[in-house]
């Protein structure tokens, strides 16, 4: 049985369950529910603290986790990212007062306050910088008002918070993170169960990236058409019963489905749909 680490809470949580739920896993109802036995699908799921996952994978106790990419790489653990699953993206920066630096090799010396102290302190040594690393459990930009670091390092959205507490961001991203799958490095690389569960998550990544768009369009003008549908591989084009006449199935990116439409539209097509796709393979 393929055992899955899984986000207990936060913000990895509810997208990463939604996502297995598309899949086709079964998941949870109660909260408190610490493991689930999902007996049809062969896989038992586990529901841990984030920050927790990648050293029980990378340990070898669970064979794959969902987590974000700063919280493995902070782990130090001997685990790997192997699938990008494109939600809970993030951005990890520097800041501190305004005239405090300018970039990373301006912070020799100084104190940097952050809960991911692994990941600041490789960050340091791979740009040869000298300085302290604090680690705190949150709230990290009050650290420079109490006198307890000149630099904050910490995962950056609007940077609203920041702004409010008088600090600035500089110099280059630490890390561009988001959610993503992991396994101990070394595991065997052609494990059946790991390959098909890898399957499943490509397929609803595709599904929420694709409709499936349906048009009719007269011979003359279905190579025009094609190349605006051009699909995976090859449209299908099927004959109508009316002479002249063809059906074309394709899909095609969801966020350019309306501007195709439009252009399929005047080029002549017409009974132009789209269909929502739930599930696939590739």
């Amino acid at each position: 049985m393929l055992r899955i680490a899984v986000p207990n809470k936060g913000s990895l949580s509810e997208p990463a369950s939604a996502m297995l739920h598309e899949a086709g896993y079964r998941q949870r109802k109660d909260r408190r529910e610490l493991v689930l036995v999902d007996a049809e699908n062969e896989v038992e799921f586990f529901f841990l603290r984030p920050r927790d996952i990648a050293v029980y994978v990378g340990s070898g106790r669970l064979d794959i986790g969902i987590t974000g990419r700063d919280l493995l790489l902070d782990s130090g653990s001997e685990a790997e990212e192997i699938m990008q699953l494109g939600f809970a993206g993030s951005t990890f920066r520097y800041a501190a007062r305004p005239g405090t630096a300018k970039d990373v090799g301006d912070l020799t010396g100084m104190t940097i306050a952050t809960s991911f102290a692994g990941l600041v302190t490789q960050h340091l040594a791979d740009n040869g910088v000298d300085a302290s690393v604090v680690r705190l459990d949150g709230a990290v930009e009050t650290a420079i008002q109490l006198g307890v670091a000149e630099v904050i390092a910490d995962v950056v959205e609007t940077g609203t918070t920041l702004r409010n507490a008088g600090l600035e961001i500089f110099g280059e991203p630490i890390l561009r993170s988001e959610a993503v799958v992991i396994r101990r490095e070394g595991a065997p690389a052609d494990d059946p169960k790991v390959r098909q569960f890898l399957r499943r998550m490509q397929g609803v990544l595709v599904a929420r990236r694709y409709v499936m768009m349906d048009y009719d369009i007269r011979v003359e003008h279905v190579e025009r058409a094609v190349a605006l549908t051009p699909g995976l591989e090859s449209p299908t084009v099927s004959p109508l019963h009316h002479e002249g006449w063809v059906a074309v199935r394709s899909m095609v990116p969801a966020q350019d489905a309306q501007r195709i439409m439009d252009e399929l539209y005047d080029l002549g097509a017409r009974a132009i749909l789209t269909t929502g796709i739930h599930a696939c393979r590739l």
